[in-house]
């Protein structure tokens, strides 16, 4: 904790406040109707609103909140008390279309009062700053007094938090901190009295509640969950300017933020602005929508705002904390991280828009926070800390996907990509093709999106490492590949389908590991799934064919498929029948059917079950395969668009039922909002409508498959995946980490062959062992180890099967 130094004029008041260490601690609500910041990079804060406040405020980083929420009291002292977030009717707008500064206009039910905030950055400091004007009848308004309300949670949490009310520059403010950093709350003219408190005992608003008055001026409030209230001084509360500023320690925050008023406030806005006119949409696709282009120019700037301004290249989630209202300091919950997938997917929709130096910015973070075996935490902080620790392959296909992507524009300057590359690819063929999590966090196995961008990510690997000069890489990362292909409909399809009558042939979600296969549970060999997040009582295995989802799509995406496979047109119908949902806004899709997470059956917050709802995200995706089918989507773009909130927000998830608890058929529910991918996916979308064509198809990958080709007659063999048969006429190709020499025989060892492995960088050491098209018995081998001078001690059998 940050010390007490003595030269501050600290404001005793009443003493400390009572009712140490307050309630338990709790977050807020992730429907935000806009994230902003300052365009600049030296700005180092973020703002989130909602219900007409603000929410979280993040610094110094974009996964650092530090304040659960700031909002105005309004009392006449004697007959009525209002919160403007509970009490006020909002309506809610940009100051400007092509800026994230946002103007809120609160209304007396009664029609007496108008509030009118303008929230914005300071242009190059950690401030927010909030303009408030007071307009009403004139012997009503000088009857008002007006507070400022703010709960800190600083340092990314509610408890251990202390607060402080002081004098600095003859002005009352009020400060709170943890740990190294402090934040003030102050108003220009400072405020007339300011009271600290523990929420839910001594805080201002109990205060007021109580009789209307400000009773209480406590100065301080020390290691709790604690509240600072300042009364806005008589003679501004017409017109008054409110900032909460940051700064590790006490006089930097206070530094700031009093900077930051000694401005006035047209000035800051004016600057704020044309900092964001710099970053300017890409507005001849507008004429692809069906807003006027609004969505467009709101998630354009919303995916640029989600770049942390340290750690330049490094994109989050969402700024929000999904179902906050019911989370404590222990269960932050928060998108506030990094997903390489869903950072790949911010990072391309900006290259969509032109934004080559930003993506070149996000594949160098990338390349940062690669492990030296080529691949990537589940997710981490910004810092690189890894949070979870799961192996989802998409998300170290994707990165190298990107990096062909950048080198196809000529836009990865003198950066030489070959290593960060090559490893990722490593990383591919030592894990592929069993995942341990596919694209939904939960199961491992064989999934269609996953193998997707894994196919893809290995084809783009190929062409970077032929071009730089390695095409023995090159011919055998795209045989992986073509291996992986070729097993597609083997490992991903179902050929008795229960879901729907008529369809016996589709594809599944996933398909488990077989035993002895990496992550295999211990039910394997039955087929079987267990699906998280399921209720008490509620069913959770099932068989993998009973259970679908819509990321085969992307196989169409990238170019593995064509849009008029067949199995990919049945499992459409598959999908539409379990999982699509008709709202009044249009169709939206679950992700999968018994999916657990999202809003409880009765609205209630997702606390470790509930129903998963359906995604905007993936009308989008749906979007995207009408358009490589040769279909018109603008009724789909339509639908994607409406279920955008007022201030442009595209929710994680909608609520897909019937209007309950304040919950709207079609409208957000209580999930991450705005989730950055949907932004990026609508970016994509309409400039895919304004090329013809899906942005996200990769050429080399499409050429190669989706017309058909003949099978490769290749069947891989690893020690974390033995296979136990292959076909007469195909190679057994015997992947190893590190170089070996296999002895194999077909004659049950009365002759023997021997072969040194190749090795291939990091994507290891290989050997293949032919067999002829009218070969029977088996194929039985052992290898040696030369760098260990050691022998596996074991021999493998792999049985030849008749070719057909």
């Amino acid at each position: 904790m940050t010390a007490l130094v003595p030269q501050y004029a600290w404001v005793d008041g009443q003493g400390p406040a009572f009712g140490a260490p307050g309630m338990e601690p709790r977050w807020t609500s992730a429907a935000k109707d806009t994230v902003g910041t300052a365009y600049a990079a030296s700005s180092r804060a973020w703002y989130t609103i909602s219900h007409g406040i603000l929410n979280e405020i993040y610094y110094p980083t974009i996964d650092r909140p530090q304040i659960r929420d700031m909002g105005l009291l309004i009392t006449d002292g004697e007959t009525f008390f209002h919160e403007d977030k509970r009490d006020l009717k909002h309506e809610f707008a940009y100051i400007d279309s092509d800026a994230l500064g946002a103007r809120i206009t609160s209304r007396d039910g009664d029609g007496r009062y108008t509030l009118t905030k303008e929230i914005i950055n300071d242009p190059h400091y950690p401030v927010v700053l909030i303009r408030v004007r007071l307009a009403g009848e004139k012997d009503f308004l000088s009857r008002l007094q007006v507070y400022a309300l703010l709960s800190p949670h600083v340092d990314g949490g509610g408890k251990g938090n202390s607060a402080r009310t002081l004098m600095v520059a003859g002005q009352m403010a009020a400060l709170a901190w943890k740990n190294n950093t402090s934040l003030v709350l102050a108003t220009n003219g400072g405020f007339s009295r300011a009271s600290c408190g523990y929420v839910g005992t001594s805080d201002g608003w109990q205060d007021l509640k109580h009789n209307l008055t400000m009773d209480w001026e406590f100065g301080s409030a020390l290691d709790g969950n604690v509240s600072v209230m300042g009364q806005i001084d008589p003679q501004y509360t017409r017109d008054f300017t409110i900032a909460i500023g940051f700064g590790e320690g006490h006089h930097a925050a206070l530094a700031a933020t009093l900077g930051a008023l000694a401005t006035p406030f047209d000035k800051h806005l004016k600057r704020f602005i044309e900092q964001w006119h710099r970053a300017e949409s890409p507005r001849e696709w507008a004429v692809h929508s069906q807003d006027g282009g609004r969505l467009l120019q709101v998630s354009h700037n919303v995916v640029l705002a989600h770049e942390d301004k340290t750690y330049a290249g490094a994109f989050i989630a969402s700024a929000s904390i999904p179902w906050g209202y019911a989370k404590s300091d222990d269960d932050l919950g928060g998108y506030h991280l990094v997903w390489t997938r869903d950072m790949v997917q911010s990072a391309t929709a900006l290259l969509a828009c032109g934004r080559v130096d930003t993506a070149r910015r996000a594949l160098t973070y990338l390349a940062c926070t690669q492990r030296p075996d080529g691949g990537f935490a589940q997710n981490f902080w910004i810092d690189g800390t890894p949070y979870w620790t799961g192996i989802q392959l998409d998300e170290v296909a994707f990165p190298i996907i990107l990096a062909w992507r950048l080198w196809k524009l000529d836009g990865l300057g003198d950066w030489d990509v070959f290593p960060f590359v090559e490893r990722a690819a490593g990383f591919l063929v030592r894990f592929a093709p069993v995942t341990q999590q596919e694209r939904w966090e939960e199961c491992a196995g064989y999934s269609p999106s996953t193998l997707a961008a894994v196919i893809s990510g290995l084809i783009c690997a190929a062409e970077l490492v032929d071009a730089h000069g390695s095409p023995e890489l090159a011919k055998f990362l795209s045989e992986q590949a073509d291996w992986i292909e070729g097993h597609l409909e083997d490992w991903t399809v179902t050929n008795d389908g229960v879901l729907l009558p008529e369809v016996k042939r589709h594809y599944m979600r996933i398909r488990p590991p077989e035993c002895g296969e990496p992550y295999a549970h211990e039910g394997c060999g039955t087929e079987m799934i267990h699906i998280a997040n399921r209720g008490p009582g509620e069913k959770a295995d099932f068989e993998a064919r009973e259970v679908v989802d819509g990321g085969f799509l992307e196989l169409v995406r990238y170019g593995v498929r064509r849009a008029d496979d067949p199995v990919i047109v049945d499992t459409l119908k598959v999908i539409d029948h379990v999982l699509k949902i008709n709202t009044p806004k249009g169709p939206c899709w679950r992700r999968y059917n018994h999916d657990g997470y999202g809003q409880r059956h009765d609205g209630g917050p997702f606390q470790g079950f509930g129903q998963g709802r359906a995604w905007p995200l993936l009308t989008g995706e749906r979007a995207h395969y009408e358009l490589a089918a040769g279909h018109d989507v603008s009724s789909l773009i339509e639908t994607y668009e409406k279920f955008a909130s007022q201030g442009a927000m595209m929710p994680e998830q909608i609520w897909d039922e019937p209007d309950r608890n304040g919950l709207i058929f079609g409208g957000p529910a209580g999930s991450a909002m705005p989730l950055v991918w949907a932004h990026a996916e609508y970016l994509k979308l309409l400039r895919s409508v304004f090329d013809g064509r899906v942005f996200d198809k990769i050429d080399a990958v499409e050429k190669r498959y989706a017309n058909g080709r003949e099978r490769i007659n290749l069947e891989v063999f690893k020690l974390r995946r033995p296979v136990k048969t292959i076909r007469a006429g195909y190679r057994l190709r015997i992947i190893a980490q590190h170089h070996f020499r296999a002895l194999w025989t077909v004659d049950d060892w009365q002759t023997v062959t021997t072969i040194d492995s190749a090795t291939v960088g990091h994507a290891g050491s290989f050997a293949d062992i032919p067999t002829t098209p009218k070969q029977t018995g088996k194929v039985s081998f052992t290898l040696f180890w030369p760098m260990e001078n050691r022998w596996e001690g074991h021999n493998f059998d792999v049985a030849i099967e008749a070719a057909g």
